[in-house]
């Protein structure tokens, strides 16, 4: 409303002045005679008052005192305390927002993880202590400084490519003792998250588990060929009473066995051993497999073999079958009599793939993420009467890992599950021509 403004007492203070100023000038330049000129003078006089107020408004706004504005320039003093509060308002705004990043800083410095903020550039932006103990940075020295040079070796093209898959057990560039994991993360437009954590402690920890698990799997041989050698000399027409126990004896030591070397295979494989660069022959490899198939079913179920791609894989030889290998009886294992296998060499976008496809029972979508976990069982039930380790899924996953490759699983209950090991174009090797001179 127009006449709300006669509310504020600022404003009834400057009408009030002004209603006073120009009557007292009327009467006088009536009095006078002259009321006009006297008129003109008394809103020359306003004016240079209002000029003069607001001089002091953009004085009091520049000065860097924070005492309120005064109180008697009327409609000024109540645009000044607008703006006063507004800039009250701004600075205690202001004060929890550095009271708050003050708190991120120091919930940030006090992470045992390393944590750097890296511009689009590899720039280094900002670093905690962790990161400084970590990789060597100092501050203010390394601030705008490529992180390239304290990362170790093996993470340059990562750095890089800004992949959101973290880099795992990395020998730190100051000591190879130091065993580093990193991560990056995109969290602005042009700002990345590196965090970097000290896996010395877990690496070692593994080396224990993994050294106990080989030395206990290897002492348990001599027992085991020891049993087998006695269990192997009774003979069940012997003493029939005893047959079926003799039956479970073999049975189950058989399967002890098979676990002792499913362990022994694992421990290799962790251990990150050196890879053989020859040449592994797909089409012989397909048809062996498919052998074993036929051997392991006993006429069972339908085993098929394909082979549509002429291109071999650069590896090893022994552990590629032996990950095959537990595709296949895997497949027999858990498909029922009647069911059909197949075994597929064949092109993939990627590159190639071995496909182990059979219409078995199939396995339940929630238990797809943890299948080649180490001793994971989908049904223990199933599991044990069919004779699996719970280990052949995870000897399968570390071989792919070996050969820059990857497991691809896919299944549907009561239909089938497909097995498939994608391998890159940088593992396959174009088919061998041979000249042969004939005689």
């Amino acid at each position: 409303m127009p006449f709300e403004v006669f509310r504020s007492h600022a404003w009834q203070v400057s009408i009030g002045r002004f209603i006073v100023l120009i009557g007292a000038a009327a009467l006088l330049g009536w009095l006078l005679d002259a009321l006009l000129p006297t008129l003109a003078v008394a809103l020359f006089l306003y004016a240079v008052w209002s000029l003069a107020s607001l001089y002091r408004m953009q004085r009091w706004l520049r000065s860097r005192r924070r005492a309120p504005p005064p109180e008697d320039w009327g409609v000024w003093s109540d645009v000044g305390e607008i703006v006063y509060r507004k800039i009250e308002r701004e600075r205690s705004r202001k004060r929890r927002l550095i009271a708050l990043l003050r708190q991120f800083r120091e919930a940030a410095a006090a992470l045992p993880d390393g944590v750097i903020v890296l511009n689009r550039g590899r720039g280094v932006i900002w670093f905690n202590e962790s990161a400084g103990r970590l990789l060597g940075l100092a501050s203010p020295r390394d601030r705008g400084a490529l992180i390239d040079p304290f990362l170790p070796a093996q993470a340059g093209d990562w750095i890089r490519r800004l992949p959101s898959e973290p880099l795992l057990d990395l020998p730190s560039r100051r000591n190879d003792a130091v065993r580093l994991s990193l991560r990056q993360i995109a969290y602005a437009r042009d700002q990345v998250l590196l965090v970097v954590r000290d896996m010395t402690h877990l690496a070692r920890l593994e080396q224990v588990r993994r050294d106990f698990v080989a030395n206990v799997s290897h002492e348990l041989r001599t027992p085991l060929t020891v049993l087998h050698g006695y269990l192997d000399m009774l003979e069940p027409e012997d003493a029939p009473q005893w047959a079926p126990m003799l039956a479970d004896l073999r049975s189950q030591s058989k399967r002890m066995a098979q676990l002792v070397e499913d362990l022994l295979t694992l421990s290799r494989l962790e251990g990150q051993p050196d890879l053989p660069e020859e040449r592994v022959a797909m089409r012989p490899l397909v048809a062996a497999l498919a052998r074993e198939a036929e051997g392991l079913s006993q006429g069972r179920h339908t085993v098929v073999s394909e082979v549509s791609c002429d291109r071999d894989v650069r590896g090893s030889s022994q552990y590629l079958h032996s990950a095959f290998s537990n595709l296949v009886s895997n497949a027999v294992r858990y498909t029922p009599a009647g069911g059909r296998i197949e075994l597929r060499w064949c092109a993939h976008a990627e590159g190639a793939e071995f496909s182990v496809t059979d219409t078995g029972q199939g396995i339940p979508p929630e238990h797809l993420p943890r299948i080649t976990e180490r001793f994971y069982r989908v049904s223990t039930s199933r599991s044990r009467a069919s004779g699996g380790t719970g280990l052949g899924l995870s000897i399968v996953k570390h071989v792919m890992g070996l050969h820059d490759g990857r497991l691809a699983i896919e299944s549907e209950t009561g239909v089938g599950s497909r097995f498939a090991c994608v391998f890159g174009t940088q593992r396959l090797v174009d088919p061998a021509h041979v000249e042969e001179t004939l005689a």
